[in-house]
């Protein structure tokens, strides 16, 4: 057998054995560079996937090839070219020749698009707390429209929501230039719709969104309160759908989550496929870290890495701004890197004094939280909407700030103290019984306490 034979019976084995998103990260692109009776020789393309193949494929590929090639003693990875630069010196401007550079065409269309070229899937990394979503939003670019219709992401903040989003609208239009996509944020969305109102322009606008054949709306959850852009979004995300044009759209939280959003609009977005983001474990951290540092040119130790990795937990934005902020002070100070320089130049980021929780903020978060003003929580209005966030916001008062029912009473308006007790044991008990109310409180509680 020669190498393009070897190397494709052992691609046909291992695409068995692991899922389809480490296939195609991770061993698609690898080719046999060399073998003799005893070694194989792997080339990969950078120091980043070699190491990865090292740790978490060897073993695996050594298996097969064993079956295949039963004299084969042992795998070696070999890089094809060598691309990296090493701190302290200062980070160069290097092409980046691992995607093609879009023709101008295509980038005027990112640019109408509200696109950047940035986010791309080449350099989204998928773990298993993003899996679902990655592979989902992979599948409507190939066929818009036709499958996951609509695509409803949601997670918590700095998860990678809006790169994923990005990614949809870029690699549909490399794929099919033609189409007319837009990607806006809900907050933009809701302020065109305000305007068109004002200026008695809202046809003129419904017509240029009806011409869209990929919408692509972030941050969906800003929509709460909003009854009058609630049902604008409700008429044009119907035509969409019936003309079947694809729709993405993301949250912080589950459709059923979004609190004085319409039941109608609920329902359409539960309607398609809803993929969740969760926190990166451990092992996904240091991949993003180390996919970072390939696209900066910049080798970083492991150990500084970990250390990043281990301290920072629940948001990939900040791991990333820790790296840009560790290459910056110790680029900008010409230093010698020590594992101590290095954990006294992150002190600030990564020791964050602990948050100060009060009344205030947490009146705020809910209010906030549930599309409404502050004010609203302590009127004498008892409509349904407004009762349950004030129920909850008593009993977040009394369970973590062990207010008593007393002085919760007081704080709004005066009411007897047994109205408070009932709120609160309410709530505790509908907790138990209720699994969205359960998941509206844990989203609560992440806000509150680490927003």
């Amino acid at each position: 057998m020669n190498r393009e034979e070897v190397w494709q019976s052992l691609l046909s084995r291992l695409q068995f054995q692991v899922s389809n998103f480490q296939f195609n990260t991770w061993l698609k692109h690898v080719k046999i560079s060399s073998f003799d009776q005893k070694i194989v020789v792997l080339a990969v393309n950078n120091s980043f996937t070699k190491e990865w193949l090292e740790k978490k494929y060897k073993s695996l590929i050594l298996k097969n090839i064993k079956e295949i090639l039963p004299n084969i003693e042992d795998v070696f990875f070999e890089i094809k070219k060598e691309e990296k630069v090493s701190l302290p010196q200062t980070p160069q401007k290097k092409p980046n020749f691992s995607f093609q550079q879009p023709n101008l065409e295509i980038f005027q269309k990112k640019q109408k698009a509200n696109l950047n070229p940035r986010y791309r899937f080449s350099n989204f990394v998928v773990g298993s707390f993003n899996e679902l979503a990655h592979a989902a939003a992979l599948a409507i670019t190939k066929k818009p429209g036709q499958i996951y219709n609509p695509l409803f992401i949601y997670g918590s903040v700095g998860l990678g929501k809006t790169h994923l989003l990005q990614a949809i609208g870029n690699e549909i239009l490399e794929i099919q230039p033609e189409l007319e996509i837009k990607y806006i944020p809900t907050q933009v969305f809701v302020s065109q719709v305000i305007q068109a109102i004002k200026n008695k322009s809202i046809d003129e606008l419904k017509k240029k969104w009806q011409q869209t054949n990929v919408l692509i709306i972030d941050d969906i959850q800003f929509l709460a309160g909003k009854e009058r852009t609630q049902e604008e979004f409700f008429y044009l995300f119907n035509f969409l759908y019936e003309s079947q044009r694809q729709i993405v759209l993301s949250s912080d939280r589950s459709p059923r989550e979004i609190p004085a959003l319409a039941e109608r609009l609920k329902s359409r977005f539960e309607g398609g496929l809803m993929a969740d983001i969760s926190f990166p474990d451990y092992e996904s951290r240091m991949a993003i870290l180390k996919s970072k540092c390939q696209e900066k040119n910049i080798e970083m130790p492991d150990e500084v890495l970990e250390y990043i990795a281990q301290n920072i937990k629940k948001n990939i934005r900040e791991l990333e701004g820790a790296l840009n902020f560790l290459i910056f002070n110790l680029s900008a100070k010409k230093e010698k890197m020590s594992f101590n320089k290095v954990k006294d130049a992150l002190k600030k980021i990564i020791e964050k004094p602990k948050k100060v929780i009060n009344a205030k903020i947490i009146i705020k978060e809910i209010a906030d939280f549930y599309g409404l003003k502050e004010k609203d929580l302590f009127s004498n209005c008892r409509r349904q909407d407004l009762l349950k966030p004030r129920q909850i916001a008593m009993f977040f008062l009394r369970e973590e700030l062990k207010t008593s029912y007393s002085a919760i009473a007081k704080l709004f308006g005066g009411k007897d103290h047994t109205t408070v007790m009932h709120a609160c044991n309410k709530i505790c008990q509908k907790i138990s019984e209720n699994e969205n109310l359960k998941n509206e409180i844990n989203a609560l509680k992440e806000r509150i306490f680490c927003g």
